[in-house]
């Protein structure tokens, strides 16, 4: 049976933080879906078709990923995809706190999901879309 996760996020845009994530998980899963989450009340730097591309350019070398988008539930696109795990990447404790509160929600929702969390690389875990977005903002 091929294990699947899902790794979502917005993206905007992806750092080298997510990649080593992304990579990392697919020493632990067989396929892993990059799932761009798509909240029209957020204002994005990049549209969703420029993330996608992104993100394709990245992983273009690599068939066990996929990448989707989607707006709602994470839970509800797992059920759509038949994944029953989904992988977050944590820089520090204030990560932490937040992603233990949403895997518990969705846990909650359906006991079936089980969250994975992955220890940010030291050379990246100062990185955050933010952060290269304000970089990106002053030049």
């Amino acid at each position: 049976m091929m294990k699947s996760a899902i790794f979502p996020g917005s993206f905007d845009p992806i750092t080298q933080g997510h990649e080593a994530i992304a990579r990392r998980a697919l020493a632990l899963f067989d396929k892993v879906y990059i799932a761009i989450g798509v909240n029209t009340d957020k204002k994005y730097m990049f549209t969703v078709e420029e993330r996608k591309r992104k993100i394709n350019e990245m992983f273009a070398n690599e068939e066990r990923v996929e990448v989707v988008t989607y707006s709602g539930m994470t839970v509800d696109l797992c059920h759509r995809l038949g994944v029953r795990f989904i992988v977050r990447g944590i820089r520090d404790a204030k990560d932490l706190e937040y992603e233990q509160t949403i895997a518990a929600v969705n846990h909650k929702l359906d006991p079936e999901i089980d969250t994975v969390l992955l220890l940010a690389d030291m050379e990246h875990k100062d990185i955050s879309s933010t952060l290269i977005r304000e970089q990106m903002a002053h030049k």
